[in-house]
């Protein structure tokens, strides 16, 4: 079972990935974030900052690292998150402009993109075409988390949202034009654990609070530093 996570930032992915792999005992995949590539990929920039360019290249680099990550586990493993998330935060930032905290809440007019924009935006429809085929071909089933949480304002996720609504939406009816099983869960972490081992015939190994707590101890271990920051404790070295 090659088992996705999904949905938009703040929606509770990654805790959820951890908590549920320790829950069940299947592996989950483990790749950089975007935050943690974009010292080497783009040094000292924030992610709002970056440019067309530069954020197709951060896409391409977490793509290959996703395959790469799931290459190494074969055909069980709870992933965090899918490559469609790369191309639909690309494709969102040409409706709403590369920095989605612009405070822009409705689609850029077309007349108002600028040439660099119009090719960021076929250079995004290449790359969903790439995506799309690489997650259709991958994952058994899609669990989608609603968004019922509210955005964490940690410097690094777009507080618009509107940003998000529009990338939820494109993420569920992608996966639906792709005919991969999807299943939508909301509700407290507990109660995720609970309802998706038991959707996917999971065997409990360990208690949903024991999971929970080695979510956390994982969770306060991850550098949650932002990108710009990362670059500069790098060079102060």
């Amino acid at each position: 079972m090659k088992l996705a996570i999904s949905g938009t930032y703040s929606s509770g992915k990654t805790s959820t990935v951890i908590a549920l792999s320790y829950y069940t005992g299947v592996p989950r995949t483990v790749a950089r974030a975007i935050r943690e590539i974009m010292p080497e990929a783009v040094p000292g920039k924030r992610l709002a900052d970056v440019t067309p360019a530069e954020y197709v290249q951060l896409a391409v680099r977490r793509h290959s690292g996703r395959v790469a990550a799931e290459a190494r586990l074969g055909d069980t493993f709870i992933s965090d998150g899918t490559s469609l998330q790369e191309w639909i935060y690309a494709a969102a930032r040409v409706q709403f402009g590369m920095d989605p905290n612009s405070g822009r809440n409705t689609a850029v007019p077309r007349e108002e993109l600028s040439g660099d924009m119009l090719f960021f935006e076929q250079v995004t429809g290449q790359l969903g075409q790439a995506f799309r085929q690489h997650v259709a071909d991958t994952y058994d089933a899609v669990v989608h988390l609603v968004n019922d949480r509210p955005i964490a304002d940690d410097g690094h996720r777009p507080m618009n949202e509107a940003f998000r609504r529009y990338c939820d939406d494109m993420l569920l009816s992608t996966v639906q034009e792709l005919g991969i099983p999807l299943h939508e869960y909301r509700g407290s972490l507990e109660e995720r654990l609970v309802q998706i081992s038991e959707r996917f015939s999971f065997t409990p190994v360990m208690s949903t609070d024991e999971a929970i707590t080695r979510m956390r101890e994982d969770y306060a271990a991850i550098d949650t530093r932002l990108e710009h920051e990362r670059a500069l404790a790098g060079t102060s070295r």
